[in-house]
């Protein structure tokens, strides 16, 4: 017997779509995170993109539990001396929504090139409107 290995050209990715209401944070990145890896599959190869595109909707009715709303904050550093830029998890659903899914998503997914092309096939949305309706994406309860 041979151990099959994966080729790009073998991946047939399909569409996704996702709706983010009333679901908390973590647990719903985790499975798109799994969702746009690939490992659903079977031709599954840490080497390979073999994940499929995924449309989020929704993504500001996401529900955080806890005390995360004021105590979770999110920093970033403009690249000047003393730029570190700092914003609360509760701020940041209010004003940016996809940049909360999308930082949590990043963080499970590998840092590398091929991370960063796997998430160039999440697509996420604030309201329950998408572009994406020629893709006939399939609902995907997670």
């Amino acid at each position: 017997m041979k151990t099959y290995q994966a080729k790009k050209e073998d991946v047939t990715r399909d569409w996704v779509l996702v709706d983010a209401e009333n679901r908390v944070l973590g647990r719903l990145a985790s499975g798109i995170a799994h969702r746009l890896r690939g490992k659903h599959k079977a031709i599954f190869a840490p080497y390979i993109d073999t994940g499929d595109f995924v449309i989020v909707v929704n993504a500001e009715k996401i529900s955080l539990t806890g005390k995360k709303t004021t105590d979770k904050v999110y920093y970033h550093h403009t690249g000047y001396p003393g730029g570190i830029k700092s914003i609360t998890a509760g701020k940041m659903l209010r004003e940016k929504p996809e940049e909360l899914l999308r930082s949590a998503v990043k963080g499970m997914l590998p840092k590398n090139t091929l991370g960063r092309a796997m998430l160039k096939k999440l697509k996420i949305y604030a309201g329950s409107d998408h572009p994406h309706e020629a893709q006939c994406p399939s609902i995907l309860e997670l």
